[in-house]
This record gives C-alpha cells, structure tokens and sequence, in this order.
C-alpha cells in the first residue's frame, strides 16, 4: 500500500502557518498595535518612541528607562514613557492663567482631549505614565473611563485648571502622581479612594483648603502649592502614613502633634509655611521618624526633646523658627514670630506666648553667661598646650602665608595615572563668569522663596538663567580679602571641577563689599540643576526602585567612583572630605549619578548667609571669629591635628572610601543605614554570605532586583563593598582599586546577560 506523497513545497507552507500562528500569540492585538501609533503621533514623536515600525513588536522591546511597555496576553497592562522636556520647576514659573507655548510644550496642535480618548482603546491598562513630555491643557474628566487604571503619573507636565471631581471616583488608583504641573483650584474629595496609597501633587497651585484624604495613605506629598487651611484632626487615623511633605504652603495654625507619633510614619516637612505657637515639651516621636523639617515657621518657646538634635539616624531641620534652645543664630527674635501670628492667634494664646517669652530671655542670659565662661576655660588649656608644642615663631609665620595662599610653595603632585579623567567634561556648557546683575535676575534678587536649602558650604538658591536652564547657586563668605592673584588661583581651581559624575560648576561671582574691609568678597558659586532626586529616593520609593535593576545600579556606582576618582587624582592637590552620601548622589534623567556637595576648595569660610542677609558684624563676632582662627592655626603648626584623622589628606582619602562603601552597601541591600550599629550588622553577615551557598547572598540582595544579575557580578561587588567599609582605614582600598573591581563586576554582568539572550534565543 502506497502513502500518498506530500510535495516538499506543501511541509513548507503548513510549517510557515504554524510558525506564524504561535507568533502571532505573543502579538499585541491589532487594535492595540494602532493605538500605540496613535499615542506616538500625538505625543509628537518624542525621542522614547521614535524607530516604530509595522514589525516593532511592542510587547518585547528592550528594556529603559524612558519607554517601558508591558503585555498581559495580547493587551497592554503597563505604558511608561518619559521624555526631555522641561517642567514648570525647572524654568520661571508660569502663571496658569496666562499660558503660552513654548520649546519645552507640545504644539498649538497639542490636545490633551484626544489623547485620553485614545488611551480608553486600552481597557486592561493599569499602569499609565507620561513625564516630561510637555503636555498641557486640563485634565479631562474622561480619564475616569479608564476604570483599570491602577497607578497614574502624569508629572512634569504643563496640565492646568482643576482636578476634575470624577477623579474621585477612580476606585482602582493606588498611585496618583500629579506634581510638577499648573493645576489650581480645590482638590475633589477623595476620601472614598481607599486603595490609594501614594498622593503626590507638589509643585501645583492647588488651595486655599487642604484636601480630604483617604487614611490607608503611604506617601502624601502636598509641597509646593497654595494651601492656607489647617491639617484636619483626621490626620490622627492615618496608621499607614510612612511620608508627610506640605512644605511651601501657606498653613497657618498650630501643628497636629499626633503627626510626629503615627505608628508608620518615617518622613515629616512642614516647612516654609506659618504653623505658630510652641510645641508641647512631652512630644512622642515614633521611632522610626528619620527626618523632620520644621524650618521657616512661626514657632516659639523650646524645642521639644524627640526633635532636638540631630543624630546619625535622624535629621531635624529647625532654623527660622522663634525657638530659644537651638542656635539663635538661624532664629528669629521672639518678636518675630509674636507679630506674624497675632492675626492668626487668640487673644488667650497670645498672653500665654508673651509669659513664655519672659522665660526665655531669662533662661537666654544665664545660658550665655554660662557659655562665655566654658569658652574662656576651654581658651585657656589650648594656649597652655599649644604654648608647648609650638617650636618657633619663624614656623608660625610661613604656616599662616602658607594658608592663605599668597606665598605658598607650588602644590605637590601625587603620583598618580587617571586616564582620560578630562574627556568627562567635553559635553558640559561652557565656564563662565557671572555679574551680580546676573545672579540677582537668575535668583529675583535672592527672593526668599528661592531659598531652598542650607549647609556647610553656603545657602543654595534656586535660579533660572537667560536662556532658560535652571541652576543652583551657592553664596558663601570668606574670612578676609584675599589679593587679585589669590582670587584668581581659587576661581582657577573652580573652574576646574567639571566631570560628566559631578554637579558640576557652571560659572561664579565675586562680590566685594568696600564697607567692610575686614571681610572677604562673597563667591557666588553657579552649579548645574538636576532635577531627578537622589539616589536615596529611587531606593526607597517602590515605582522607582523597580526602575534601578542590578546592571543600572552597577552603572550608577561605576559613576559614583569616577566623581570620587576625578576629585581625588584629578586636581592637583586632591579634594577630600566630600561628604559622600546617598542623599547626596543625584540622578539626572538618564540615571546618570552626579554628586553633589562635595569640598569645595576655598579659602576658610566664615559663614553661609548671602548677600542680602547680615552684612553687619558686631566687634563681638569678630572677636570670637579671632579666637576660632587663632585656635585652627595654632592646631595646624604645633601638629596636633597629626592627633586626628581629619588633618591628614591620606586618612581624609580612606574617609571618603569608607563613605562609598556605605553608598554601595545601601545600594547592594536597599536597605537604610540607621544607625553604625546597623551597618556593621549588615556588613559582617554579608562577609559570612560570601563563604556560604549562593543562597545565602541572594537573600542578603534588594528584592526588586533579583534575577537580574550574574552572581560573580553580585560577589565582586559585596567584595570589594567589605573592603571599603574596613574599620583599619590602611586596609581600605584605593580608589583606583574599587573602580577596577566594579568595572570587572559589570563585564561580567554583561557576558552573562548576553549567554542569557543567547540561551532564551536557542
């Protein structure tokens, strides 16, 4: 019995239409397909969604940062796109009655309508973000058709008008992220959205009342707007809150004190507005609170214990307040506060206030007393001191020209080999030197509204230059006149401090004060502006940290290592003692890291304030300032600082090793380091992993992260993440080393990322 034969060419055909059949059921359905093209055409192609064509098989597309697409059978549950416009923050900020287009908004052809009517042809969408696309118009009430939405980012926008009050009935929202946009007006009630766990609607002009809220809330971010009313009591039934941020409105009022003893609560900013009175002494913070900032409000009497300093577990920011146990320098006379309040206050409490006031000053006197008797004893044992250290007058005298810089010997060069360290600045703008016309235009005459922060190194102002770009400017006042040559060797070095993983200095002014001889010019110092947050935030923020994989995380650390390599070897002398944390390793769009804060390398500084606050100094202030010198000098030339780490360029080197190790810890775990208790934990049960069964590292990794990297990749870097965190600083690798181990760490992530490809492929 013969079989019938099948032509070669039919077994072709039949394996062709199989093979296209089963293709076909990892495809996006057509009519989700054609969305996409409509989204991309709407959005006015931007970078993230240009090269589509008819073949893009959009439920497989690599991964990025700026375009993430996700497919649940042949539907789209995820869409993400994030482009390069700038947002409302990040230029002078517009009046949203009075919007105009511009090269950072889409077209006058632009409509917000049409593209939420497209994005209703996905009905199984969870998961919508659009940032930093210039989008603008109001929000339409037809985004409540897309019932599946479960987290919805429309951030760095240009959306005005109000909130529509359908929003409210958006019963599936776990995440609704609307900051940086010009939205006004009241906020709908949204008590009834009890599945949501994450509000962010800062940088708006949402007011006067607050909002009513649901309280299974996680992260509340209010900052930035025009809200005038009192938190609601309410606030005392939100177990869950771990993040309260209402910084920058104008609350006025007393302050609910159940705020700070939530059981979650983590994150507390009630900054820059006007909350009033005194806070009760007996004050119960909840353990776990790590930051609070009460700054630059009507505060009065005595800081209550649980927010009286600052620990390594905890940051309190208190300054600009009336509080009369912290530093008066960064406070306001009593008066201040008494006056601001009274339209606000009652009588009742008003009285109560100025008998609280009496106490104070009393109180006030004898601390001072107290204080300039400790400063005369403590002033006497060092002179006695250094009286028998010092070993020659002639020594003292070249140590001070040394100082200074006017007679000192040509630095000496370390050597050392950095490869190529200058090509990380040949995209950065070009150096400039500001007028103070400039500076004053850039920050609206140093508006305190564009005062946002304060340290070691200066106030920060935020500014916007001619063209446009947002830039930070840094003001700081130096000790005393240097000469014409001296300034220019101190701006030469600034403008030096260029490299792609710094944030870096874009230009400076010098400003001199003639009715104050005795006092140095004020530097201006201008930075780049970056506006993606801190590494600290996309590790502990949920929607981000899924974003920061184990090759990302390994490119930001390589990153991180490069700034640290380029500051140490890449200026001659190197600049050490950089105050190397995660809060301050930014990330700008592209996840590039930058760090900020590091040393700048100027003469000795006398304090922070720009130019427009406290030019007057007391013969009181001087005289202390002489003392403090006088100390810091003798210290300097009788080799007692040979007595601490911190006077030796080698040991303040090995700091800033340690200082990384910590970063990389943080970063390998994604765990907070609260305490060094906590830290030295963690770092000898991850020495003992290493020992161990792979397992047993796994567990000890950020879960959001696993499966992503090879575990020799992994292993090198807790390696070489141990070795930085040495309590024998002579045991601490260089920075040299470290790079090398997370460049090696990489390739191998990368040679096991490609096997993987090639495996999935076969």
């Amino acid at each position: 019995m013969e079989f019938p034969r099948i032509s070669f060419h039919f077994l072709i055909s039949v394996l062709n239409i199989l093979l296209l059949f089963s293709f076909s059921k990892a495809q996006l359905s057509p009519t989700e397909s054609t969305v996409l093209f409509q989204i991309q055409r709407l959005l006015e192609y931007p970078p993230p969604l240009q090269g589509w064509t008819n073949w893009t098989n959009f439920c497989y597309l690599p991964y990025s940062p700026s375009l993430s697409i996700v497919c649940n059978g042949n539907h789209i549950t995820e869409l993400t796109v994030v482009g390069n416009k700038s947002s409302p923050s990040q230029i002078p900020k517009p009046n949203p009655g009075n919007f105009k287009f511009s090269q950072q908004t889409l077209s006058d052809k632009f409509s917000l309508d049409s593209l939420f009517t497209t994005l209703t042809r996905l009905p199984k969408l969870r998961v919508l973000s659009f940032v930093s696309l210039g989008l603008w118009g109001p929000l339409p009430a037809k985004i409540s058709r897309i019932s599946s939405l479960e987290v919805l980012n429309i951030s760095s926008n240009f959306i005005y008008g109000e909130i529509p009050q359908i929003l409210s009935s958006m019963k599936n929202l776990k995440s609704l992220v609307l900051a940086d946009n010009m939205l006004n007006g009241s906020l709908p009630d949204l008590s009834n959205l009890q599945s949501l766990q994450e509000l962010d609607l800062g940088n708006n002009y949402i007011g006067p009342k607050f909002p009513s809220l649901p309280n299974r809330l996680v992260t509340l971010v209010l900052s930035n707007n025009s809200i005038r009313s009192q938190i609601p009591p309410e606030i005392k039934n939100f177990d869950l809150l771990q993040k309260c941020d209402v910084s920058s409105n104008q609350i006025m009022g007393l302050i609910s004190i159940s705020l700070f003893s939530l059981p979650s609560v983590q994150y507390i900013n009630i900054a820059k507005n006007q909350f009033s009175g005194s806070i009760p002494m007996n004050l119960s913070c909840n353990d776990k609170l790590y930051y609070v900032d009460i700054s630059n409000n009507l505060f009065t009497g005595n800081l209550p214990t649980c927010l009286r300093s600052s620990t390594r577990n905890k940051t309190v920011l208190s300054f600009w307040n009336c509080l009369s146990n912290t530093s008066t320098k960064y406070q306001h006379p009593y008066s201040f506060c008494h006056n601001e309040a009274l339209a606000v206050k009652p009588p009742s409490a008003v009285k109560a206030q100025e008998n609280e006031s009496s106490n104070i000053k009393t109180r006030l006197i004898l601390g001072i007393i107290g204080g300039i008797l400790g400063f005369a004893t403590s002033f006497l044992v060092i002179v006695l001191v250094v009286y028998r250290r010092v070993g020659s007058r002639n020594m003292v005298n070249n140590k001070f020209e040394s100082y200074f810089g006017e007679k000192s010997p040509a630095p000496v060069v370390r050597s050392r080999h950095v490869p190529s360290m200058r090509l990380a600045s040949l995209c950065l703008p070009a150096y400039n030197t500001f007028t103070l016309e400039e500076i004053e235009d850039a920050t609206n005459n140093f508006d305190p509204s564009n005062l946002i922060g304060e340290g070691s190194q200066g106030q920060l102002y935020r500014g916007w230059l001619e063209d446009g770009s947002a830039v930070i400017i840094r003001c700081i006042k130096l000790r005393r006149k240097n000469s014409p040559q001296g300034h220019l060797q101190h701006m030469d070095v600034l403008s030096k401090l260029r490299h792609r993983h710094l944030v870096s200095i874009l230009g400076h002014c010098v400003v001199t004060y003639q009715d104050h001889p005795s006092m140095c010019s004020t530097v201006l110092v201008v930075h780049e502006h970056i506006s993606n947050e801190s590494l600290r935030t996309h590790l502990s923020e949920l929607r981000k940290r899924e974003m920061l994989k184990w090759p990302q995380r390994m490119a930001i650390t390589i990153g991180i290592a490069r700034g640290v390599q380029f500051l140490h070897a890449g200026n001659t002398p190197g600049i050490y003692g950089n105050d190397l944390n995660i809060e301050n390793i930014l990330l700008d769009a592209s996840l590039t890291a930058k760090i900020s804060n590091y040393n700048l390398p100027l003469p000795f500084k006398l304090d922070s304030e720009s130019p427009y606050y406290g030019q007057e100094i007391s013969n009181r202030n001087k005289y202390f300032f002489f003392l403090f010198f006088f100390f810091f000098f003798f210290f300097q030339s009788s080799g007692l600082c040979d007595l601490t780490s911190t006077c030796s360029a080698d040991n303040a080197e090995k700091d800033d090793i340690y200082q990384l190790g910590v970063i990389l810890l943080e970063v390998i775990t994604g765990k907070v380091m609260a305490s060094e208790s906590k830290l030295e934990q963690l770092k000898l049960l991850l020495e003992s992993s290493i020992n161990e069964a792979p397992a047993k590292l796994r567990e000890m990794t950020d879960p959001a992260y696993r499966g992503t990297y090879a575990y020799q990749s992994l292993r090198t870097a807790v390696e070489i993440t141990i070795n930085c965190l040495s309590k024998d600083s002579s045991k601490r690798p260089s920075i040299e080393d470290v790079l090398w181990n997370l460049q090696y760490a990489i390739q191998v992530q990368e040679g096991w990322t490609s096997s993987e490809s090639l495996s999935t492929r076969s």
